[in-house]
């Protein structure tokens, strides 16, 4: 399936994408694209309604983010070998770990914002994953089955808050509107390998990034395992597994956002997002 949520921002409702590319309202059988609604149970009670007889949607409606009500997102740095090696920093021999702010979560087609001060505003097309099970101290042999499904997520950053300021990266990360996240979540069983899945993203028609899921460092399996050791994954929260090499930082010279840009970026069978960059 092929879930996510229409509306204003705030006041999204669920729906659904047909085989057909309809918008198919779902408000009548659950609350949210997120919570119980992600759990084995509320999938498998979607999975048995009759498509064809949910009420179609205004295509225009927008398109929000595919996931409601986040408690935690949860990132991988330095997760693909290149990109490591163009920003400078060594391998880890272990996930490296970061936290963003639930407030930065926006749409896939909204407006990034510039923060006030930046100097070094970047770019990073990302594989999400959407937990359905709440997973502690899970074994790699069991991690699957705590996936709900994947999204395409864009971990926007600021490299000069995120390296030259100081502490840790957070305060690069989770300016408002840095975690775009859609246009849909699929679910699992629609990705029978998530670490063989190209992804792409462009810059003002300029293709940028052009990598695969099948160069993480650590993959699916393991992150969710990893991560599940130091703290409770629950229903709805994301996981954002890090990027191929290709980002402005690593560019010779270095490339980086300004108001005005519009990026394109996408992962095979998961959907594109296009946003465009204005000041904060």
């Amino acid at each position: 399936m092929r879930l996510l949520r229409v509306g204003p921002a705030g006041q999204e409702r669920p729906a659904l994408l047909d085989t057909q590319g309809q918008l198919r309202d779902l408000s009548a059988h659950c609350a949210d694209i997120g919570g119980a609604t992600l759990m084995p149970a509320g999938l498998a009670a979607l999975r048995t309604l009759d498509t064809n007889q949910l009420p179609l949607l205004d295509p225009s409606l927008r398109i929000g983010p595919c996931v409601g009500s986040v408690r935690k997102i949860v990132c991988v740095g330095l997760n693909y070998a290149d990109h490591a090696a163009e920003a400078n920093m060594a391998l880890p021999a272990e996930p490296v770990l970061f936290m963003k702010p639930v407030s930065s979560i926006c749409g896939p087609f909204d407006s990034v914002e510039i923060p006030r001060g930046a100097e070094k505003t970047d770019w990073e097309v990302e594989l999400a994953i959407v937990i359905g099970q709440r997973a502690k101290y899970v074994c790699q042999a069991d991690a699957m089955q705590h996936v709900a499904g994947y999204c395409v997520a864009n971990d926007v950053t600021e490299r000069a808050f995120q390296i030259e300021r100081g502490g840790q990266w957070d305060k690069g990360k989770g300016h408002d509107t840095f975690a775009p996240i859609g246009p849909w979540l699929v679910t699992a069983d629609e990705v029978p390998d998530p670490q063989a899945l190209s992804m792409w993203l462009d810059v003002d028609g300029h293709r940028f990034q052009n990598g695969s899921t099948q160069t993480m460092v650590f993959g699916v399996r393991h992150v969710v395992s990893y991560i599940s050791q130091f703290m409770t994954l629950e229903p709805g929260d994301l996981i954002f597994t890090g990027t191929p090499p290709g980002v402005g930082m690593g560019q010779k010279p270095p490339v980086f956002l300004k108001p005005g840009q519009t990026m394109r970026l996408g992962i095979h069978g998961l959907g594109e997002q296009q946003l465009r960059t204005v000041s904060a």
